[in-house]
């Protein structure tokens, strides 16, 4: 395989982990203030702020292009598109009135200013989080050298750039398709397309290495392409969804594309 094409939450970095990170500190900093259990608050905002997402003056973009309600907490929804105005208008006055809410379901009945003070404590706590599973940059680094690479990814386009920005894989990718920056996203087949495309290849000359069977292996496999899964979690597949190859880490690829490495090729420099 010529072109090697990869997700990023939760196979190039740590996005649930560093969602629950974030969300613990935050309800163990109010824990301290206000003597509310750290536990129940974080059980509650998750519930309160799934439920104003689902109210979101722009719900159906959000599920098009695959935007979740813990990341509405801390994205800003910059961008031109129509959507992301909307989003972005709307997004204080839901993070302050998710955390609002969870304390109340907490029996605690707080004023907007202490509701606030989280809703923007989260932010900081997330912000400040671009964790990268140990075995991507040597990985990258190795297949870098004769491949080329490519990274699609759904969610808020702030959001990601952010991650990639921070967690300093940036350079490694010769095309970055973000969904929320094209209006729909993985499993739609287009998006696959379009940064086929952007990389100058054909579906036969790829893969796509992701950790959802959904979103990531069976649309790949539909278009044409070769569907990697990466399940660090040990999880059980789908009878439906056979990808091409799995593994538990990304040093499984060196394995795989090994062969595709001529012993005397120059490195590519990034």
């Amino acid at each position: 395989m010529k072109t090697l094409i990869f997700d990023m939450d939760d196979t190039l970095v740590v996005e649930e982990a560093s969602a629950e990170a974030a969300f613990r500190a935050t309800c163990q900093f109010a824990g301290k203030r206000i003597g509310i259990d750290p536990e129940a608050l974080s059980q509650n905002i998750r519930e309160s702020c799934r439920g104003l997402w689902h109210k979101s003056p722009a719900r159906s973009f959000c599920l098009e292009v695959g935007i979740s309600s813990w990341e509405g907490l801390w994205a800003d929804f910059e961008g031109v598109d129509e959507d992301l105005r909307i989003l972005a208008d709307w997004a204080s006055g839901y993070r302050r009135n998710s955390w609002q809410e969870a304390l109340r379901r907490c029996g605690h009945q707080s004023e907007e200013t202490f509701a606030e003070e989280l809703a923007c404590r989260f932010v900081c706590e997330r912000r400040a989080l671009n964790v990268v599973y140990d075995d991507v940059v040597p990985v990258l680094e190795h297949l870098n050298q004769h491949h080329t690479l490519g990274l699609l990814t759904n969610g808020a386009p702030d959001l990601q750039r952010r991650k990639l920005a921070g967690s300093g894989l940036a350079g490694y990718f010769d095309a970055v398709v973000i969904s929320g920056e094209i209006g729909f996203g993985k499993p739609d087949s287009r998006i696959f397309d379009l940064i086929l495309n952007r990389l100058e290849s054909t579906a036969d000359s790829a893969a796509m290495i992701g950790n959802s069977l959904k979103s990531d292996i069976a649309p790949a496999i539909e278009v044409g392409m070769m569907g990697i899964w990466v399940n660090r979690e040990h999880k059980t597949g789908d009878e439906f969804i056979i990808p091409d190859s799995t593994i538990t880490d990304l040093t499984g690829l060196t394995r795989i594309f090994e062969q595709d490495a001529p012993p005397d090729a120059d490195k590519r420099h990034r």
